[in-house]
């Protein structure tokens, strides 16, 4: 028995790689998740960026209850079990009007995880919408196998280092996955898929979470850190703590060793954009 999506929508995820829209935040949580960002922000005197918008849920109490919302995890369970483990997460925003965009890419490029099992949930606080610059994805893409990446850092690609497939699906439009505030989208870390700039009114704001079963094992030369939100931790990942009190000492701390961690096993991958590495 399933706890929030029907049989219909799982064998959907399992067929397309993706499932969206499912309804998972009320109004009232999204304008207080938001409202508490953007407080940070205003305090902060600019928009939230690198390292705050990587594993955020070590630093922000908004954060720490959306990676522990229940409906949000009851649908994740619904694909991957009940032992769950968040191994990352990033805030994707574009602003208003703005040519910010992300490549055709994979997920699992450089997570150096086994198997393949990893699902984001990539949860709207505001309307991402075809013209707010949605994700769209090549539908069963992620049964296709992993392909080469290269890096291409840009200043309006919102991935840091870059990463995407060149050439392959340049001419691909794809399906578009638009998911109203309050709604989340799940994707398969081997479905291909990209998105393209903001042409609304409004700043687009996207927490993706990477959510995986706690029986994977991390592959690369780093072993990374996760936080258990439900179930049982296998013990394969150094355990993160969840946040005690926002921004302090402590949560400062433990996010900077955290992402350092993630930081390194990504870069343990990097290559030059003329060097292409294959998984």
């Amino acid at each position: 028995m399933t706890r929030l999506l029907n049989s219909e929508q799982v064998q959907r995820y399992e067929q397309d790689g993706f499932l969206f829209p499912i309804d998972v935040l009320t109004p009232a949580e999204v304008t207080r998740y938001r409202s508490e960002l953007q407080a940070w922000e205003q305090a902060r005197g600019g928009p939230i960026d690198f390292p705050e918008k990587s594993k955020s849920y070590l630093l922000f109490d908004w954060a720490d209850q959306l990676v522990h919302h229940p409906r949000i995890l009851d649908a994740v369970e619904d694909v991957i079990g009940p032992d769950i483990l968040v191994y990352h997460s990033t805030l994707f925003l574009k602003e208003a009007h703005t040519p910010a965009y992300v490549r055709w890419h994979q997920d699992s490029t450089y997570f150096y995880l086994d198997p393949h099992l990893h699902i984001t949930a990539w949860v709207a606080l505001s309307d991402a919408t075809e013209q707010a610059g949605c994700m769209r994805a090549l539908p069963g893409s992620h049964q296709w196998g992993s392909f080469e990446h290269d890096d291409k850092p840009e200043p309006m690609n919102m991935i840091r280092r870059g990463q995407g497939i060149s050439d392959r699906f340049d001419h691909e439009t794809g399906v578009p996955m638009p998911v109203m505030a309050g709604q989340m989208s799940l994707h398969h870390t081997d479905l291909v898929h990209a998105s393209g700039a903001n042409g609304s009114d409004d700043r687009r704001l996207g927490f993706a979470i990477s959510y995986i079963p706690a029986h994977l094992k991390p592959t690369g030369p780093v072993r990374p850190s996760a936080l258990c939100v439900r179930g049982q931790d296998h013990g394969h990942f150094l355990a993160e703590q969840r946040l005690k009190q926002a921004l302090s000492s402590q949560a400062l701390e433990e996010h900077k060793q955290a992402l350092a961690l993630f930081r390194s096993l990504q870069d343990a991958g990097f290559s030059s954009p003329s060097k292409q590495v294959a998984v």
